[in-house]
C-alpha cells in the first residue's frame, strides 16, 4: 500500500476493485448467467414432469399444479427479500447461499416419495433460485462502479435477460428429453450438477464481498433488514395471489386481506428506519414505479398469450402438448434475439415504445385468429410477442439499473421480478376467466380484447414518460460495458506515471489511496470519519431542483455510514426565540428568515427530513447561521472526542452550508470528501462552478457510489 507521501500512480486493484482490461469477462459473468437461469429453468422443466409425478405418487394430475404455484409464490416473495439480504450481507455471499440451497433442494426432490416432500423441495428451489437475479444485479453494479463506468453495462444486463429467455425457450424441450429418458426425478436431480458448476464458478470468478458480516443483536438485525416489512409484504402478496388464482370466482376475504395487509404494510414502512419497501421512494421516484408497472403489464400480456394460446392450440386445434410447445419455440428464440439487439443500444425509450406498439399489434392480430387460421399465421402472431418480451425485459431492466438507488438495487431488482410474477399469475387468472366455460375461439378473442387494453395502457405510459427521454440523453454518450472510460487521447490509452486531472472522478484510480494532482491522500477509515448531512429539511428541500433525487442519495450515504461504522452528524438550521431576537437587521439572509418566520425551531419545516432517521449514537446539531460550526453544539469538540479526522459532506445548498462548512473545515485541517450527487443548490450554474472550479482545491469530489470502495481500501 502506498504511503501518504507516495506520488506513484496506484496499482489497479484486481477482483476487489477495478479490474484490468474487460471488467465483465467470462470468468465474472458466467456464474451470474448460470445462477440467474436456474429460476426460469425450474419454472419450465417441471411442466413436462407433472403427469409422470401424478402417476408415480398415485394422485390426480390436478393436485400436482401446486408444484408450479409454490415455486411462483416463493419466488415472488423471495426475490426482493434476497435482494435486501444481498445489500445487507453482500451479494456474493447471498448468491453462493442461494446456489447452495438449490443444490440441497435438488437432493431433497430427487429422493422424495410424497407430494409434501416435493412441495418442500420446490419451495427451497424457489428461495434459492431467487437469490440469483438480484445478487447478480448488485454484483454487476459493484463491478461497473469499480471500473469507473457511469453508464449501465448494457450487454451484460442484456445477457441476464437473454439467458432467461433462452432457458424458457428450450426448457420444455430439455425437460421432455430428461423426463422421457430418466423419469420425473430428473426434473429435480438436474439441479445438482448445474448448481455444483455454478457454485464452483462463483467461488472462482466472483471476488469476495469486501465488508465483514455484521449481525449484531437479533433485534438490531431484524430492524436493519426490516423483517416485519418483509413479512407484511409476503402476507399481502400471498393474499393477492390467492384472490387472483381463484378467478373467475371472487374470493372477497382474500382480496380484503390483501388490501388490509397492504395498508398496514404502507403504514409500517413509512415509519421504518430502513424500510424493505421504500414507499416514499416509490412515490417520489415516478420513473422507478412506472418501470415496475410497465414491466408487469408487458409480461402479463406476453404470458396471456403463452398460457391462453397454448390451451387453445391443444383443445381447439387438437395439437398435443409437445406440438404446442414446439409452436412456441420461435417465440422464445425471438425473445432472446430481441433482447440481444436491444442490449447493444444505449437508448431505452424507443425500444420500449416499439415494445408497446408490437404488443398492441399482436393483440389486434389475435382478434383474427380462429380455428381455420393457418398454423404458420399463428406462429407469426406468437413471434410478435417474442419480440415484445425480449425488447421490453431488457429495456425495463436498464431503466431500473439507472433509476434505482445504488444501495437498494438488490431489493429494487427483486421487486422488478416480483411484478413479473404478479403479471404471470394475473395472466393465468385472465385465461382461466376467458376459458371457464370451455376453450373456444370466442374465449381467445376475449383474451385478445383484454390484451388490447393492456397494450394501449403500456403504450400511453411509455410515450408520456419524459424521464425516459432524459435518461437517454444522459447515457447515450457513455462507454459500453467492457470499454475503458475515454481519456484525452483520441485512440489509444498512453502509459503514464502520473495521474491526470481527467482521472479524478474515476473510482478505478482509487485503491488504498486517492490521487489528486501530485499528492496522495489515504482512503477513508470509517472509524475516524464523520458523515455530515446538512440542512436536509423541508424548508430547504423545496428550493432545490430534484429534491427527492438528492434526498435519495443522502439516504444512500447514510446507509453506507451505518453499514461501515462511520459517525453520523445531522445538521439543521432552526432559530429559537432568543436566536431570532439576536439576529441583527443588517444580516440579510437571517433577518429575512426571521421576518418570514420560516426557520422557527420546533416546526415540521425545520426538522430533519423524516426519511433520514437518527439513531442513538448520532449527533444532531442545530445551527443558527449558515456554517455547521455555528451551532448550539460545539461541533469541533464533538468531532475531536470521536477521534474524527475526515469529513464526508452532503448538504443543501451548495453555495450556503456546503461552501461555508467546507471552507472552515479545510482551515481546520480535516480531510474532506464532498458528495457531489448528494449536494444541490437552487442555482444549478452556481452548483456547477463551485463543484468544478472551487471545491476541488479543498476536498475530494466523489459520489455516494464511491464510498464503499474508499472505505474498503482503508481496511
Amino acid at each position: 500500500m502506498p504511503s501518504a507521501g507516495d506520488t506513484r500512480t496506484p496499482e489497479r486493484i484486481s477482483e476487489a476493485g477495478a479490474p484490468r482490461g474487460n471488467p465483465f469477462g467470462a470468468r465474472f459473468v458466467a456464474p451470474l448467467y448460470l445462477g440467474a437461469s436456474l429460476n426460469p429453468a425450474n419454472s419450465s422443466i417441471i411442466a413436462t414432469a407433472l403427469v409422470a409425478i401424478a402417476a408415480a405418487l398415485h394422485i390426480p394430475v390436478g393436485d400436482t399444479a401446486i408444484l408450479i404455484s409454490s415455486l411462483y409464490l416463493t419466488s415472488a416473495l423471495a426475490q426482493p427479500a434476497a435482494g435486501r439480504l444481498a445489500e445487507e450481507f453482500g451479494p456474493r455471499r447471498i448468491f453462493v447461499a442461494g446456489i447452495t440451497l438449490v443444490l440441497v433442494a435438488g437432493i431433497v426432490g430427487s429422493l422424495a416419495h410424497s407430494l409434501t416432500v416435493l412441495i418442500v423441495a420446490r419451495v427451497l428451489i424457489g428461495a434459492g433460485t431467487s437469490a440469483g437475479y438480484p445478487a447478480a444485479m448488485l454484483l454487476i453494479r459493484r463491478r461497473a462502479e469499480q471500473a469507473g463506468h457511469a453508464a449501465p453495462p448494457r450487454e451484460v444486463l442484456g445477457g441476464l435477460s437473454i439467458t432467461g429467455a433462452a432457458t424458457v425457450a428450450v426448457g420444455p424441450a430439455i425437460g421432455g428429453l430428461l423426463i422421457g429418458g430418466a423419469g420425473w426425478r430428473a426434473a429435480f436431480w438436474i439441479n445438482i450438477p448445474v448448481a455444483a458448476v455454478a457454485l464452483f464458478l462463483a467461488l472462482a470468478g466472483i471476488a469476495r464481498d469486501p465488508d465483514p458480516v455484521r449481525f449484531g443483536s437479533p433485534r438490531a438485525l431484524a430492524s436493519r433488514i426490516d423483517l416485519l416489512g418483509m413479512l407484511g409484504f409476503g402476507g399481502s402478496l400471498t393474499a393477492l395471489m390467492i384472490f387472483l388464482d381463484a378467478l373467475p370466482r371472487l374470493d372477497w376475504p382474500a382480496l380484503a386481506a390483501a388490501l388490509v395487509l397492504a395498508a398496514a404494510l404502507a403504514g409500517w414502512e413509512l415509519r421504518a428506519a430502513q424500510p424493505f419497501l421504500d414507499v416514499r421512494l416509490l412515490v417520489a421516484n415516478g420513473a422507478l414505479t412506472r418501470t415496475y408497472l410497465r414491466n408487469g403489464l408487458t409480461l402479463m400480456g406476453t404470458y396471456v398469450i403463452l398460457y391462453g394460446l397454448t390451451q387453445w392450440l391443444e383443445v381447439a386445434r387438437g395439437l398435443s402438448a409437445y406440438q404446442a410447445g414446439l409452436m412456441l419455440m420461435p417465440m422464445g428464440v425471438l425473445t432472446a434475439l430481441a433482447a440481444r439487439v436491444v442490449s447493444r443500444r444505449a437508448a431505452v425509450r424507443w425500444p420500449l415504445i416499439a415494445c408497446a406498439v408490437l404488443l398492441l399489434v399482436g393483440a389486434m392480430a389475435t382478434l383474427f385468429v380462429g380455428s381455420g387460421t393457418p398454423i404458420a399465421a399463428v406462429i407469426c402472431v406468437t413471434a410478435v410477442f417474442g419480440l415484445t418480451s425480449g425488447a421490453g425485459t431488457v429495456a425495463n431492466q436498464t431503466v431500473l439499473y439507472q433509476e434505482a438507488p445504488a444501495a437498494a438495487l438488490g431489493t429494487a431488482s427483486g421487486l422488478l421480478r416480483t411484478f413479473g410474477y404478479i403479471g404471470s399469475i394475473a395472466s393465468a387468472a385472465i385465461t382461466g376467466t376467458a376459458f371457464h366455460r370451455g376453450v373456444s375461439d370466442s374465449g381467445l378473442h376475449s383474451i385478445a380484447w383484454v390484451l388490447v387494453a393492456i397494450s394501449a395502457l403500456v403504450l400511453v405510459m411509455t410515450v408520456l414518460d419524459r424521464q425516459l427521454t432524459r435518461a437517454d440523453l444522459h447515457h447515450t454518450d457513455q462507454p459500453p460495458a467492457g470499454a475503458r472510460n475515454p481519456g484525452p487521447a483520441p485512440s489509444t490509452e498512453p502509459t503514464r506515471t502520473e495521474p491526470t486531472r481527467t482521472e479524478l472522478p474515476r473510482t478505478e484510480s482509487r485503491s488504498a489511496v486517492m490521487t489528486t494532482g501530485t499528492h496522495t491522500t489515504p482512503a477513508l477509515d470509517p472509524a475516524r470519519t464523520a458523515l455530515l448531512l446538512m440542512d436536509f429539511q423541508p424548508v430547504v428541500l423545496g428550493a432545490v431542483p430534484d429534491p427527492q433525487g438528492v434526498l435519495a442519495r443522502a439516504g444512500e450515504a447514510l446507509a453506507w455510514a451505518r453499514a461501515h461504522g462511520a459517525h453520523v452528524v445531522f445538521v439543521r438550521v432552526a432559530l429559537a426565540e432568543k436566536d431570532a431576537a439576536a439576529v441583527p437587521a443588517h444580516n440579510k439572509t437571517f433577518s429575512q428568515a426571521v421576518a418570514a418566520g420560516y426557520l422557527t425551531d420546533g416546526t415540521a419545516a425545520t426538522a430533519v427530513h423524516e426519511s433520514l432517521k437518527a439513531e442513538e449514537d448520532d449527533l444532531t446539531v442545530r445551527k443558527t447561521r449558515i456554517s455547521a460550526f455555528a451551532s448550539d453544539t460545539d461541533l469541533r469538540a464533538e468531532l475531536r472526542a470521536r477521534n474524527v479526522d475526515a469529513l464526508v459532506l452532503a448538504g443543501l445548498s451548495t453555495s450556503g452550508v456546503v461552501l461555508t462548512t467546507l471552507r472552515q473545515a479545510a482551515d481546520e485541517d480535516y480531510r474532506l470528501f464532498l458528495l457531489a450527487d448528494a449536494t444541490a443548490d437552487p442555482d444549478p450554474e452556481v452548483h456547477r462552478v463551485l463543484m468544478e472550479k472551487v471545491f476541488p482545491h479543498q476536498a475530494e469530489i466523489i459520489s455516494t457510489a464511491d464510498l464503499a470502495a474508499l472505505s474498503t481500501a482503508a481496511q
